[in-house]
């Protein structure tokens, strides 16, 4: 049917845990599963979790990509967003240089979307420019932002160095953090982490601790990819820190609405982290502290982009019983999350592929069939790089001896 026995997690954890020189057991013993999960992980009878892939990552002492595959390159050519990547890394890379000029012509930046004559924009168009960027990646128009990004950032950072105002440094911020959800979403995580040292940088110049905290936030879950919980929680406090001096923060004065929203983000990252690490408990305390924010603030979408607010606190809830492995009480809340209209694609795409893993891991695979198309048809390029599509997709094979056409047509689209 497909080359899929040669692509799943499951081959690249059995490859590495060879090169490292570990029997099957071996490696059981070091890892919090059996030794009969890892077998059927190893040969494509059984979903490689989130989880257990960055276990066997930490175990084997190498990054998560290895094991997970990331990037599809070929799936990345296939679709022309390859090519994008290199403009977006330059950009990145010059951010001391403050001229416009001489941005544009060391990246040939016009031809990655760029104007012919850069100059400085005013603040305010400037700033409603990289809203729309933000705006793209949430509706995944993930080509046409990446397209657009590069020029973008050269306007920004010469604005920035050469008027040096909160207002510039926050925009040329939004633009890194742009380049942060792109590289993220395309598996580039090398890059993703560049993008969130040039986002710190502007947030340092910028004086902005929201920026700052959703900076933490940010590395706090690039920290749970990895599966390093303790790290990722702790740059989650660091982001509460951030906030101190915020809005009169630490005095009699309240804490204005986006400190509200930034902080209860916080906690919904930190749901998730303690959720990997299997600490009920942690998860309860912050998503009850995130929910206590959200009936304050009320649906927030466009404070930073976060979408944080009652929905996100559910879906939250949803991800987080993924992650402690309560399949059976993950579908049972996601049957009572109601989104609101208008909300950003990428979130419920993402909120579709937690459902799937739920839905496969309870034995209903035409549903977990169905939630995966239901995100492909909100966010066709998100999903086809999202790694938890992918597993699910190759568990719900692994799991049927006839399969249907479009779990075919699915596995096809994925080039699994």
């Amino acid at each position: 049917m497909r080359g899929q026995q040669e692509e799943h997690a499951g081959v690249r954890i059995a490859h590495q845990r060879k090169l490292a020189g570990l029997t099957q057991r071996g490696l059981a013993a070091r890892l919090p599963y059996s030794y009969s999960l890892l077998r059927q992980v190893e040969e494509g009878r059984k979903n490689a979790s989130p989880d257990l892939v960055s276990a066997v990552a930490r175990v084997l002492r190498i990054d998560v990509t290895v094991l997970t595959g990331q990037p599809y390159v070929t799936e990345l050519q296939q679709d022309r967003l390859a090519a994008l990547i290199r403009p977006i890394r330059e950009a990145l890379d010059l951010y001391d240089l403050h001229d416009v000029h001489d941005l544009a012509g060391a990246q040939e930046l016009r031809g990655a979307g760029g104007r012919e004559q850069p100059g400085v924009l005013p603040a305010a168009e400037l700033a409603a420019r990289a809203d729309d960027l933000c705006r793209m990646v949430r509706a995944t128009q993930l080509s046409k932002a990446a397209h657009a990004l590069p020029s973008f950032i050269a306007e920004a950072t010469a604005a920035a160095h050469q008027e040096r105002t909160t207002a510039r440094w926050q925009t040329l911020g939004s633009a890194y953090r742009t380049a942060h959800d792109i590289a993220t979403k395309l598996g580039f995580y090398d890059l993703a982490t560049i993008a969130l040292d040039r986002l710190g940088w502007a947030a340092e110049r910028a004086s902005d601790p929201l920026l700052a905290a959703v900076r933490q936030y940010m590395r706090a879950l690039s920290y749970f990819r990895e599966g390093e919980h303790t790290i990722g929680l702790r740059l989650i406090e660091a982001g509460h820190r951030a906030l101190s001096g915020a809005d009169g923060a630490g005095s009699a004065a309240p804490e204005a609405r986006d400190t509200l929203v930034v902080r209860g983000q916080l906690h919904l990252g930190a749901s998730v982290i303690a959720a990997r690490a299997h600490d009920n408990d942690a998860v309860e305390t912050h998503l009850r502290e995130a929910a206590s924010y959200a009936g304050r603030t009320g649906e927030a979408e466009r404070v930073h982009w976060l979408s944080f607010g009652p929905a996100n606190v559910a879906v939250h809830e949803v991800s987080a019983q993924v992650e402690l492995r309560r399949y059976g009480k993950a579908l049972e809340k996601s049957r009572d999350v109601c989104l609101p209209h208008g909300w950003p694609m990428s979130r419920r795409a993402h909120f579709y592929v937690d459902r799937a893993r739920a839905e496969m891991e309870t034995g209903h695979c035409d549903a977990a069939l169905e939630s995966v198309v239901t995100a492909r048809k909100l966010a066709p390029e998100q999903t086809r790089y999202h790694p938890g599509a992918r597993e699910t997709i190759n568990g719900l094979v692994a799991q049927r001896r006839r399969t249907p056409d479009s779990l075919d047509n699915m596995a096809a689209w994925l080039c699994l």
